[in-house]
């Protein structure tokens, strides 16, 4: 459905995302990976707009791209919106670019009516949402939620460069990432493509976010001994990767009994197994399993981490090998979305004429770690087929101009209910 009663340029909007979409690696369509020149190109593509708008503009020492409007009271706390303007390879033209977008039009429009918000208003491009080169994923909203740690920013990608060197090449900070943790957010929003096919499907507008998953990634590694293929008995070998066969079947049967009951979604995926020294005729030395944990019920993931420890360390024994690895490489917590936020997405949506229905996230997003500052909610519009991380990922351009419209009014609505409370820190 067409956006109606609404201040919000779809046209405009369109324009940006297509524009975005020609800023990619040649012949990958349509890829701009965090901390690459292209990335860099699409930022300052960013900039431009952004200081268009009449934002103020800068980059946080966690490597956040932010536009700041001033509102009536200045002192008061900040309405933040955006996303993420990194892809995966060969990725999409909508995945977090929708949403950086969607909250510059929500910005543009508001200086166009001339409308003064009480409280201040930010627009967000996250660093590197998306599994980065170095091996982590939302980089920047964890610096700004406190949790990009020092163990995490010697974390290593191409030629063996430091993420935090990474860090200082988008112009971000590491020795002062203090300064990019937030106390004065009031309220977050971001808008976001679905990734499912729920709202096509059910011919819905608008999808209310009412939480996202937490994510845990574990690594295993089984360490074994190489051996000719043809010469060495079945009994006598230290065969690494049968130890991990039986981690990876252990891991689906778990998953499946926890995703069996009634309180809660849960997913488990074995994304990643390497083995070395990975010759046709060589017994396998080392194997590594990466495992992708996701649930709204911690407890849960904690059942799992704990079921899966047993269970790799009886594979490990009965392929006599030593499990040599059993870490959490990352993890977040799940996050309900705020009530009220949610309340005044609903009701701008109905005053827009706008259908929804109220689903939850299987994937992660920067509002995961944001909305551990403020809170925070989610609108999600519908993609052809559900698909998504794919160079065939497509959103109609009525579509987000509707979720652009919902989070404008949303916005609007929240800054006239809210008492406005001075902010705890100088975000400029």
């Amino acid at each position: 459905m067409a956006a109606s009663n609404t201040l919000v340029d779809g046209d405009r909007l369109w324009q940006d995302i297509m524009a975005l979409a020609d800023i990619t690696e040649p012949g990958k369509p349509y890829t701009r990976r965090s901390f690459t020149p292209r990335f860099l190109a699409g930022r300052a593509y960013l900039i431009e707009q952004f200081k268009a708008a009449g934002l103020e503009v800068r980059i946080d020492t966690a490597g956040n791209l932010i536009g700041r409007r001033t509102g009536a009271k200045p002192h008061a706390k900040t309405i933040m919106m955006g996303s993420h303007s990194d892809t995966v390879p060969s990725g999409g033209r909508f995945d977090g670019i929708a949403g950086v977008v969607a909250a510059l039009e929500v910005a543009r429009a508001l200086c166009d009516a001339g409308i003064e918000l009480q409280h201040n208003l930010e627009v967000v491009d996250f660093l590197a949402e998306e599994p980065s080169e170095y091996g982590l994923s939302c980089v920047g909203s964890r610096g700004m939620s406190g949790q990009l740690t020092n163990a995490m920013l010697d974390f290593t990608g191409p030629q063996d460069e430091r993420l935090g060197d990474a860090l200082i090449r988008v112009g971000g900070n590491p020795a002062k990432l203090t300064e990019a943790v937030r106390k004065d957010i009031a309220a977050y929003l971001e808008l976001h493509i679905e990734q499912g096919p729920v709202l096509e499907q059910s011919k819905t507008d608008l999808g209310l976010v009412t939480g996202i998953v937490g994510i845990t990634r574990l690594e295993i590694a089984f360490q074994g001994a190489a051996d000719h293929a043809g010469t060495t008995p079945m009994h006598m070998r230290r065969d690494a990767l049968y130890a991990a066969a039986q981690a990876v079947t252990a891991i689906r049967e778990q998953a499946e009994a926890l995703a069996s009951e009634p309180d809660g979604y849960f997913v488990a995926t074995v994304g990643i197994l390497t083995l070395e020294p990975g010759g046709a005729n060589v017994v396998p030395e080392q194997a590594k399993v990466i495992v992708d944990i996701r649930t709204g019920k911690r407890e849960k993931t904690l059942r799992f981490l704990e079921s899966i420890d047993a269970a790799t360390q009886d594979a490990a024994s009965k392929a006599s090998v030593e499990r040599s690895s059993f870490k959490t490489l990352s993890d977040t917590m799940p996050m309900d979305c705020d009530l009220g936020l949610l309340d005044d997405l609903a009701k701008s949506a109905d005053a827009l004429g706008h259908s929804h229905l109220q689903l939850a996230s299987g994937a992660g997003h920067d509002a995961a770690f944001i909305g551990q500052l403020a809170p925070a909610a989610m609108v999600f519009v519908p993609c052809l087929g559900g698909r998504s991380h794919t160079p065939e990922e497509w959103t109609e351009k009525h579509d987000i101009a509707a979720g652009a419209a919902a989070m404008f009014a949303a916005v609007r609505r929240f800054d006239e209910r809210t008492p406005v409370t001075n902010q705890t820190h100088n975000s400029i």
